[in-house]
């Protein structure tokens, strides 16, 4: 008799629930009716999934995501509420530039309103965004571990010797000598910073080793201690003026730790490296406003620790629908090898699969929806379990073929244009690894440097998206494809560099150091990772407009 009545009950709860052609009118005992059913529901459910069954989706995502023509395909919500779910401070802006003039136009303030609602007008289409590789680099299918000690010293040797042939270009310093020769007089050397034997760099243990042309590759002790300021990093190439009246040690009276600014803008390379991504577009530069962007960056993981649903992706993706952003740039990992049921092995599909089934299937379906001027592009991580373990990385493999003009994988490093906007990436954490391996000093009576700052300033005066030598134990750096794919050829108006240390948005200042030279000014950008823990992260909303005076930068928590 107990189910029989339960029977009746649900009956009359779903007659209720169900939509009718005509107006009604709910009564309070419908309300009570239809409340404490799911109170009874919610009942049974844990805040956070334990099973691993209840970690992915329980059906595939292209059955989950179907198209309509009236808004926003989007993915079957989870019936398990998790503490990603639970948040409060959604899309809250933590940090600001703002250098843009006041038009009072509301679609420039940051979207509060009606965030879970899903049925949204179609965008109006917006201008397209051009997109053009600057460099080509590792092509997928390529062959590595073919690294050789020869490749590593000869790819060190060219640093030196590029590094050293820049200074002397400059007409600022002579051309370098051998500095492990004793002299009383003063010297200028190239070289790079090593220290002698394992551990971090300290007071005694920093070596110079010079270029084979100029003392044979060898190496000689470096003295800082006449120098009230510097910084330095295993690795780093400087040229040093100092003398060495015993033989045995470099007593430096200044140390050049940046290239000048050439004149030359990096237009001058070669075709062959220079590679369109859409006909089209290529054909119609002249008519977009010069150096002018609004994109989204943001950085992996794209889901929490605790399950692999993809969440803080879903939300992302959904403010990039509302704000008609022209370019939504994602910087791996998509596949989180650190995921703690990745490593774990209990996930029950390839990660290729997790990869085609959770990012590209939803990424192919904001396209859709946003239409054909929408772009997305997407840059591995050597955290990427689906990808290449290797350092410079090729990019990734998009399938179908038919959206490779929409959504767009590049290499790792890599420097493309967008509306003419240089931009440069990376997403290994170089910052995290220099600050481990940095060892500078300030004047003990002047402002202390910001080290963010003076962290990504050592990237761009370097002239490398990796630097440091010896490479950090978890990057499996390739000499023999880093010599091209790991250069600068040219200031970028844009560098983002990813990390886990706490997000930012600075404006970098470089050159206007000797007479003639100009200044030039990079935007440097840690967009922070989207997912934290089982919380959520930050990511960044950039509205670029030909110059950093007139640029409008926000880090925004998801």
């Amino acid at each position: 008799m107990d189910g029989f009545l339960m029977h009746l009950q649900n009956e009359q709860q779903e007659a209720v629930i169900k939509e009718e052609p005509n107006l009604h009118i709910y009564s309070s005992k419908d309300v009570d009716m239809i409340l404490n059913g799911e109170e009874e529901d919610l009942k049974e459910v844990p805040s956070t999934p334990t099973d691993k069954s209840l970690q992915l989706h329980s059906e595939p995502f292209d059955s989950a995501m179907k198209s309509n023509g009236n808004g926003y395909s989007s993915v079957k919500q989870p019936k398990h509420v998790t503490p990603f779910g639970r948040r409060t401070d959604k899309f809250v802006v933590k940090f600001d530039i703002n250098n843009l003039p006041d038009t009072g136009n509301s679609d420039n303030d940051h979207v509060h309103e009606n965030l879970e609602d899903d049925f949204i007008k179609r965008p109006q289409p917006h201008k397209k965004c051009s997109l053009v590789v600057q460099r080509s680099g590792p092509e997928p299918g390529f062959r590595f571990m073919y690294d050789r000690i020869e490749d590593r010293f000869n790819a060190l040797d060219n640093r030196i010797r590029k590094h050293a042939s820049a200074l002397v270009a400059s007409g600022l310093y002579e051309e370098p000598t051998d500095p492990t020769v004793a002299s009383q007089r003063n010297v200028f050397a190239v070289g790079m910073v090593c220290c002698d034997g394992e551990g971090h760099l300290n007071d005694k243990s920093i070596l110079l080793q010079t270029s084979v042309e100029h003392s044979g590759g060898q190496r000689v002790r470096l003295d800082l201690h006449n120098l009230s300021q510097f910084s330095i990093f295993p690795g780093q190439i400087v040229g040093v003026d100092g003398h060495n009246p015993s033989g045995h040690c470099l007593i430096a009276s200044k140390v050049v730790d940046s290239i000048p600014l050439s004149a030359t803008s990096g237009e001058d390379l070669h075709p062959a490296k220079k590679q369109a991504l859409d006909q089209d577009t290529q054909s119609t530069d002249l008519s977009y406003p010069p150096k002018e962007i609004s994109m989204l960056i943001a950085s992996g993981p794209f889901t929490t620790t605790d399950n692999l649903l993809f969440e803080p992706l879903t939300e992302l993706l959904a403010y990039a629908r509302r704000k008609l952003t022209q370019l939504l740039i994602l910087l791996g990992p998509f596949v989180d090898s650190e995921h703690p049921e990745i490593k774990k092995g209990t996930v029950d599909r390839s990660f290729d699969d997790i990869f085609l089934l959770e990012i590209l299937r939803r990424l192919q379906d904001y396209v859709e929806y946003m239409g054909p001027d929408a772009r997305v592009l997407i840059v591995p991580s050597t955290r990427d379990a689906n990808h290449d373990f290797v350092f410079p990385q090729s990019p990734f493999e998009i399938h179908p073929p038919t959206l490779k003009h929409q959504i767009i994988s590049v290499t790792n490093p890599s420097i493309f244009e967008a509306n003419q906007v240089r931009v440069g990436c990376c997403t290994v954490d170089i910052l995290k690894q220099l600050s481990g391996e940095e060892m500078s000093r300030n004047p003990s009576d002047g402002i202390p440097s910001d080290r963010m700052s003076r962290l990504a300033y050592h990237i761009l005066s370097q002239r490398s998206f990796y630097p440091l030598y010896p490479p950090a134990e978890d990057v499996p750096l390739d000499f023999s494809l880093a010599t091209e794919a790991l250069h600068i050829t040219s200031i970028p108006d844009i560098l983002l560099l990813p990390s886990d240390m706490k997000y930012f948005v600075k404006v970098l200042s470089l050159g206007g150091r000797g007479e003639g030279e100009e200044q030039i000014k990079c935007v440097c950008i840690n967009p922070g990772r989207l997912a934290k823990g089982e919380g959520g992260g930050t990511f960044v909303e950039l509205h670029y407009h030909g110059s950093t005076d007139k640029m409008n930068a926000s880090v925004i928590g998801i």
